[in-house]
């Protein structure tokens, strides 16, 4: 795993201290502290009004920050914005396609606002009409399309510019699960196969688990959280192992020997408060051992990001989320 200390030392394509913005009296951000290093997709989750799609706007160069700075691709925000917007690329939640025009003439009409030559402009049309699998549709109308079809012809507009950091709110919107799918596909190759940095913003929980190298979650305006999907899970109570056994003899002396957990004697199982970690399994390992006693099976259990996000969003009482250790721990 990665370390905050190694992920300091790699290059970031966007940094951000201390973002405000407000409207009249009321704060959409409240000092927004961001590092996102090159070539991972970073997620902002949270519920609707928490910021993403602001943080998303000010980063684009869309909207002026109250007060804070940032960069982006190594350009600064407000020093050098049109340096920002030749270097990114931007889709929204709603599709920017036209729908009169063939999905080829809706990649060439961007390629002619990129100032792309002629030639160079169908190349890259082609190209990415095959990269998106929309060769076949390249001379049908976009209103034609289905959801799943315009969302990749969006994807694939912004990428005519060929961006170095890409943003992308809410892509998935709207979409069946096979298309939801397809796009979390080609995002992944994206960022694999071309270096892109992706700083995606979603309300699914599974998008942001699937996709992000790290989350973070907003309420309020605020980041509350930042983390891997697994250590974001991993600070939240509830998890824990499950240890089954052959016979109640065997059950019985583990339970006496742990002095904590559930039984269920039916089940011959007895689960422990766990918070994932090695350490924790190897020392539930080194009990058994001591006690003389072989489980029939073990399954570790965490909780899944639905939860961090009910635990954090949820109102008062998260202050002890960095710290966290569960009751009955064995670390």
């Amino acid at each position: 795993m990665t370390t905050a200390t190694t992920r300091a030392a790699l290059p970031t394509a966007i940094t951000a201290a201390g973002l405000r913005k407000s409207y009249g009296d009321k704060p959409v951000l409240d000092g927004i502290d961001l590092s996102i290093t090159e070539g991972t997709v970073f997620a902002l989750l949270g519920p609707n009004g928490a910021g993403k799609t602001t943080t998303v706007e000010i980063l684009s160069t869309l909207l002026t920050p109250d007060a804070g700075e940032a960069r982006v691709a190594g350009r600064d925000l407000l020093r050098e914005a049109d340096g920002v917007r030749a270097a990114i690329g931007v889709t929204g939640q709603f599709s920017a396609v036209d729908h009169l025009l063939t999905a080829e003439e809706n990649l060439i009409l961007m390629a002619d606002l990129h100032h792309l030559s002629r030639r160079e402009g169908r190349a890259r049309a082609d190209d990415l009409l095959r990269r998106f699998d929309l060769t076949e549709a390249a001379r049908k109308p976009a209103g034609t399309f289905s959801g799943g079809m315009r969302r990749k012809l969006d994807l694939a507009m912004t990428l005519v510019g060929d961006p170095r950091v890409l943003f992308l709110d809410e892509p998935t919107t709207g979409l069946d699960p096979r298309s939801r799918r397809t796009m979390w596909e080609i995002i992944r190759d994206l960022v694999d196969d071309d270096g892109v940095t992706v700083l995606l913003t979603t309300q699914y929980l599974d998008e942001a688990d699937q996709l992000a190298d790290r989350i973070a979650v907003m309420d309020h305006g605020r980041l509350i959280a930042e983390g891997s999907a697994e250590e974001l899970k991993r600070r939240i109570p509830g998890g824990h192992i499950r240890l089954r056994f052959a016979d109640a003899r065997d059950l019985d002396t583990a339970a006496r020997r742990f002095g904590s957990g559930s039984l269920d004697s039916e089940a011959l199982t007895l689960d422990l408060a766990s918070d994932g970690s090695i350490p924790t399994l190897r020392a539930v390992l080194d009990v058994l051992e001591a006690a003389s006693v072989e489980a029939e099976a073990l399954t570790m259990h965490t909780p899944g990001l639905d939860d961090v996000f009910l635990t954090l969003t949820g109102g008062p009482g998260l202050g002890g989320f960095a710290g966290y250790s569960p009751k009955g721990s064995l670390r």
